[in-house]
């Protein structure tokens, strides 16, 4: 009985989500509600973690079909981490949302579709069935587009238009995928497909198979160079749904290729060089449109691809170092970004706008403030100690002792240039004069806030902040979790006999 702790994020969303569909006119309600049914899961979520951890990979088959024949459920280090963080997350984001999303667009079903959301983010992280996996991405594809486009605003519409159009193309490309893998072995059961694949002969086969799935899930990450609907879009709904966006949808589509390209397609020489390109392209590219600027979420969004290389780097070398180098860099980036769209929208709140060139003098006249969204945008940069430093450390060594030299440069390149723009951003945003700007919609309504309306704004960014603060300073736990986590994505056996039920 205990194992059906697995399900219990599914379930508890789930009557998040109906209950508040029943609250439809009650917004104060909602409101409430949502903000506790996000304590009660991140309660749920660190139990799950808790139990995970101490207990070792967990599995659960639906409707009793033994695995291979009906969908199974898994919990493992890496899903029951990334459940927990979608928890914290969406905590912050929930409270975040009761202050800063429009009462109007709030009316439009606003947070029963953002906790089903979260529902299809916990789905895709728990399932063991490959095809249940394009299930989960459905519902946190109609589940985001429906956010994306609450309000009806004309750039709102335009970005939802190309971020569906990408996102529903790699659907497509994925369950081709999909059919092309089931015709191979007749299973898709994710721990049988890790047999099955590595006994068929045919090797040109396996490997457009895993470059389907690499398009797919690529899409989906934002990689080069399939990422160019990420910065159309991201910057057009509420801050609070890029918050949410920002943090995990790009993270569903590296968690996917992480699992696939080590449970699957494994130490393929052919795919984990394309991966290595893919990479240094990504942190290429992404760092250099973040340069060119001047909106601040148009700049987080470039700085998103930019850091989704960090994380594909690690995949492609392909060493239990790297992996935990890229599994430490998820926790953290998953925690920064989420921060980081927050923070975009407090300073909107504070001054009006989001383009640099009229920003200017927060620190002058809101310095507590100023210092609290140093954090998270300091440790974006990753400066010693905190918390984006870390991860790199283990990339760079990863990629010394496997001769990966131009992607090292790549990594010390994309973080220098993360160091300019975060420098420039704090120049022009906090430090320069502030010049009058002509009246706008909530111009300066910050100071008018109530404290409580306040802590809405501040809240959820200071609980992101001191998290953000202990990845940095406690970074010998998240090493540890890092490298658990490593040696059960390396070490496979373990996932595959608890799935397949083999252990004697």
């Amino acid at each position: 009985m205990t194992q059906q702790i697995i399900l219990y994020p599914l379930f508890l969303q789930i009557a998040i989500g109906v209950i508040l569909l029943f609250a439809w006119y009650r917004i104060g309600f909602q409101k409430i509600f949502s903000i506790f049914g996000s304590i009660l899961s991140v309660g749920l979520a660190g139990w799950l973690f808790y139990y995970i951890w101490t207990s070792g990979t967990q599995t659960i088959q639906a409707g009793n079909w033994e695995a291979p024949f009906g969908i199974t459920f898994v919990a493992d280090t890496l899903s029951a981490t990334l459940v927990l963080l979608t928890a914290i997350s969406g905590l912050a984001v929930s409270v975040f949302s009761a202050g800063s999303v429009l009462r109007d667009r709030l009316r439009f079903g606003y947070f029963p579709i953002f906790h089903f959301l979260l529902l299809g983010l916990n789905g895709a992280f728990l399932t063991g069935d490959i095809f249940n996996l394009y299930v989960w991405f459905e519902i946190i594809i109609i589940s985001s587009f429906v956010l994306i486009t609450i309000g009806g605003e004309k750039a709102q519409l335009e970005g939802a238009v190309k971020y569906f159009t990408l996102n529903i193309l790699a659907s497509m490309i994925f369950l081709t995928a999909i059919a092309v893998l089931y015709g191979l072995t007749g299973s898709l059961n994710m721990a049988d497909l890790a047999g099955k694949i590595a006994e068929i002969e045919n090797r040109g086969l396996v490997e457009i198979t895993g470059i389907l799935f690499l398009i797919g899930f690529g899409i989906k990450a934002g990689v080069f160079p399939l990422y160019f609907w990420l910065p159309a879009s991201y910057h057009t709904p509420p801050f609070a749904v890029s918050a949410i966006f920002g943090g995990l949808l790009t993270k569903v589509g590296v968690y996917a290729l992480l699992r696939v390209f080590t449970l699957i397609f494994v130490g393929d020489p052919f795919l984990d060089k394309i991966l290595m390109v893919i990479a240094i392209l990504t942190l290429v590219s992404g760092g250099i449109g973040a340069l060119v600027q001047n909106n601040i979420r148009k700049v987080f969004s470039y700085l998103i691809i930019c850091h989704i290389g960090y994380m594909i780097a690690g995949l492609g070398m392909f060493t239990e170092v790297a992996i935990a180098g890229a599994v430490f860099y998820l926790i953290h980036d998953i925690i920064v970004k989420t921060n980081l769209f927050m923070l975009s929208g407090v300073v909107y709140r504070l001054k009006g706008t989001n383009s640099m060139r009229d920003l200017g003098g927060i620190y002058a006249k809101w310095p507590r403030i100023s210092l609290l969204l140093f954090i998270p945008l300091f440790s974006l940069v990753g400066i010693p100690p905190l918390s984006g430093f870390w991860p790199k450390i283990n990339l760079i060594k990863a990629g010394f002792s496997g001769g990966s030299y131009i992607t090292v440069g790549a990594i010390i390149f994309a973080s220098f240039i993360t160091l300019v723009i975060i420098a420039k951003l704090w120049a022009e945003v906090f430090w320069k004069d502030g010049k009058e700007l002509p009246f706008r919609k909530n111009f300066g309504y910050f100071s008018k806030m109530k404290t409580y309306k306040r802590l809405q704004f501040l809240a959820p960014v200071a609980l992101l902040s001191i998290i953000s603060l202990y990845i940095g300073f406690g970074a010998e736990h998240i090493q540890e979790l890092s490298a658990r986590i490593a040696d059960e994505l390396m070490n496979n056996q373990g996932y595959i006999d608890t799935v397949l039920n083999l252990k004697k």
